[in-house]
């Protein structure tokens, strides 16, 4: 999902610090999420766009950004972006409040915390905070599929009364099992990429320059989200996807639910259609420190 904890805060032993509150760090991450988000967000709409199938561009990934401005104009590049920096708030408060309840109820008597109960600490709070905001992300997948020159919804408060009122409270929560369950392969990557970290560097992790840490948490990243990418591709499609909308909100395939939808896609677009979007995604994480 985005993913569910960041690869780059784990790649040390976690100790207790109290030099930094929780408010302060929440809007610390807030506003630096919000920076990147900004920054970032052709390649989130060029990824998003891909996944639910709205469109498919066959002469690779810089042209996919030339469509998207041929079709809806450059602005259609930054589509969703202010719902996705709004939710960034509560995400990040949930997330590290969350994330240092776990980590404290685990430290031991030294103030120490074993590495693979920090993932899981990570893991856990992500899925918490990705949860309480669902809805948020149910509208900035439907305000991305859309077509902002030919609109189906005017903004952020728009969206959500318009999904509530004709397609019921469940609308707003479709897929997010698909959180849960995404959140396993993507710890799995970060763990089984962080013990491998000394071997690849033939080095203790202590010993790693600034250099060696940003590349071991690009990687550690990039695999996870590879490994639970496909996850995150059927939740957008069944986001995206509602009978009341234009073409079933773009959607390029017609389901029933999880399973079914993941049955269409490998049916019908093959099995490699589930990582649709990922140079972006991949791209977006070498590009966001």
């Amino acid at each position: 999902p985005r993913s569910c904890c960041s690869c780059r805060e784990i790649m040390a032993t976690v100790r207790r610090d109290n030099r930094v509150t929780v408010s302060q760090g929440f809007i610390c991450v807030g506003f630096a999420g919000v920076f990147s988000k900004t920054a970032t967000s052709p390649l989130d709409v060029v990824k998003i766009l891909s996944q639910v199938g709205t469109f498919h561009s066959k002469q690779g990934f810089v042209h996919a950004f030339r469509l998207v401005c041929k079709n809806e104009g450059v602005r259609a590049l930054w589509k969703g972006n202010l719902v996705s920096c709004l939710r960034l708030f509560p995400y990040s408060a949930i997330h590290l409040s969350t994330y240092k309840r776990i980590v404290h109820l685990h430290m031991d008597e030294l103030g120490g915390i074993p590495q693979w109960r920090a993932i899981a600490a990570g893991g856990a709070a992500g899925i918490v905070a990705a949860l309480v905001t669902y809805p948020a992300e149910v509208v900035e997948t439907r305000l991305i599929a859309q077509n902002c020159r030919e609109p189906s919804y005017r903004g952020i408060l728009h969206t959500l009364r318009t999904v509530y009122r004709q397609e019921g409270l469940r609308a707003l929560y479709r897929g997010a099992s698909l959180t849960i369950i995404g959140a396993i392969p993507f710890s799995i990557g970060c763990y089984v990429v962080y013990i491998n970290l000394d071997k690849l560097w033939q080095e203790p992790s202590f010993r790693f320059s600034p250099l060696q840490n940003f590349i071991n948490g690009c990687v550690t990243a990039g695999v996870a989200q590879t490994l639970s990418f496909p996850f995150e591709t059927v939740k957008r499609k069944i986001q995206a996807q509602s009978p009341i909308l234009p073409h079933f909100g773009g959607a390029d395939v017609h389901f029933c639910g999880v399973v079914d939808c993941f049955r269409q896609v490998i049916k019908s677009k093959g099995i490699l259609s589930l990582w649709s979007g990922l140079t972006a995604n991949l791209v977006k994480v070498g590009s966001t420190p």
